[in-house]
């Protein structure tokens, strides 16, 4: 890497602001929504447009890649040499849907300046992802005819759908994506005060059945005599925690990794900052849990199991006295780093099936399933981060572990067996909810920081 190179791209970009801006409007004007298929057209033409875009600022191989689902928007650019490192390029172009429309302050899919925010669907999570690398990639290749390391681009359709057919899609197409790293590009971007997500939980959903007798029955002439699928299923929900708010399933908290002194410190520091809002954003007098650690640990890295929905008996107008024939809830647990989900979930499933009896049947579905992601601290990838955000913001970035998940994180990593960093671009809010918003001045500057961020990966350090 030269100062001239970097330099020089740093003011191509800085050139081309409007221009830039204008194009990050085109993309959020999409309604590249995943979960409804009424928008599966809109979502086929935003993948058709970053092609274009692709192509047009002279990456190599642009093109839809077919799926069971939606498409997967792939391009390279592999002629840095043999000595330079090659990155995969992870973002997503479709978007949550827009939800009650009547809550938002304008048309979700009209972008909108509101004071100092950009706001519309998909605008941090995470057409920014895919926008901001493209220009970053755009500004360095107008202002010095090529890239500083090889990459790969894979932008994907169905991450809010949990990625359902990209495991599929990795299986068959590793040599396409072989490479040396592996960077995704989502996530929050916090100029203020960087912040480096090294870590996200792993999610698994899944659903529990409680059956009893074949047909409701009427409670004045059964009840007393015949086993109630609602209360056992009270009693299973009830078995999951202990007064402290410890899970009481068996090895449970085995096989995670804990954090390391220099991730607590960090994240100590970073909590005395956003941790108080995160409390009040709650509106709750009160959290549980203390006798396991302080709030960001529990909620960051430790397991967790949540009741998410329950449903069983009459559910219209009125009453009816019945005895139901049978109950269900939904139940998420988010694993941590050194945790498998399906051992995870075997846990859960025999803690659960040792409820049943005579007159209660236990069914269990396994619905979804996210591998947590983790990555090294001192990691290169790790170090050229930092080096770029420190570049950019003259700021040293902390590491963080989030609370959430991202099923493509911890499936790339297995798939392709590369290191993987996580540097998000989106500051702003609200990303699953109305009137999401990016930050307009920050747009500029998480630019800057994926110039750089090209540079350091290809320097070797």
């Amino acid at each position: 890497m030269t100062d001239y190179e970097t330099s020089a791209a740093l003011e191509q970009a800085r050139r081309n602001h409007e221009a830039y801006h204008s194009g990050f409007m085109k993309l959020l004007r999409f309604a590249s929504v995943s979960q409804e298929p009424m928008y599966q057209p809109q979502l086929q033409a935003c993948a058709d447009w970053i092609v274009a875009e692709m192509r047009r600022i002279g990456l190599d191989n642009a093109r839809k890649l077919p799926t069971a689902g939606n498409p997967i928007v792939y391009a390279d650019w592999l002629k840095a040499g043999a000595d330079k490192p090659t990155i995969v390029i992870y973002a997503h172009y479709d978007v949550q849907p827009i939800g009650d429309e009547s809550l938002w302050g304008t048309p979700p899919f009209e972008p909108t300046i509101v004071d100092d925010r950009l706001v519309a669907r998909g605008a941090v999570d995470d057409k920014c992802g895919i926008w901001i690398n493209l220009k970053a990639i755009d500004a360095i290749l107008a202002a010095n005819g090529s890239l500083p390391v090889n990459i790969k681009l894979f932008f994907e359709g169905e991450e809010e759908l949990g990625s359902k057919n990209v495991g599929l899609f990795l299986a068959a197409n590793r040599d396409l994506l072989a490479a040396d790293a592996l960077l995704i590009s989502d996530g929050p971007f916090s100029p203020r005060q960087p912040v480096i997500g090294n870590a996200l939980r792993g999610a698994i959903t899944g659903q529990i059945r409680v059956q009893g007798p074949p047909h409701d029955l009427h409670s004045g002439r059964y009840g007393g005599a015949v086993k109630n699928p609602a209360h056992y299923l009270a009693r299973i929900i009830a078995s999951f925690h202990d007064e402290s708010g410890r899970v009481r399933i068996k090895r449970f908290y085995d096989d995670a990794i804990p954090m390391t002194d220099r991730q607590t410190r960090d994240m100590n520091r970073l909590w005395k900052t956003i941790g108080p809002s995160l409390q009040r954003a709650a509106g709750v007098d009160a959290f549980f849990g203390d006798y396991l650690g302080v709030f960001a640990e529990r909620t960051t890295s430790q397991p967790t199991l949540d009741v998410s929905a329950i449903t069983g008996g009459w559910g219209g107008e009125g009453t009816r006295a019945i005895i139901p024939a049978e109950a269900r809830f939904t139940v998420t647990i988010r694993t941590v780093a050194g945790q498998d989900a399906d051992a995870m979930w075997a846990r859960l499933v025999e803690h659960v099936l040792a409820f049943a009896e005579p007159g209660i049947k236990i069914d269990t579905e396994l619905m979804s399933a996210a591998h947590p992601f983790l990555m090294p601290e001192d990691g290169r990838e790790i170090r050229a981060i930092q080096r770029a955000l420190k570049g950019a913001l003259g700021k040293e970035a902390l590491l963080m572990r989030h609370g959430g998940s991202l099923a493509i994180g911890g499936m790339l990593q297995r798939e392709l067996g590369i290191p993987a960093a996580m540097l998000g671009y989106g500051s702003g809010g609200n990303s699953h909810a109305p009137n999401e918003f990016i930050y307009v001045d920050d747009i500029q500057l998480a630019t800057e920081v994926a110039i750089r961020l090209f540079f350091e990966l290809g320097d070797g350090e």
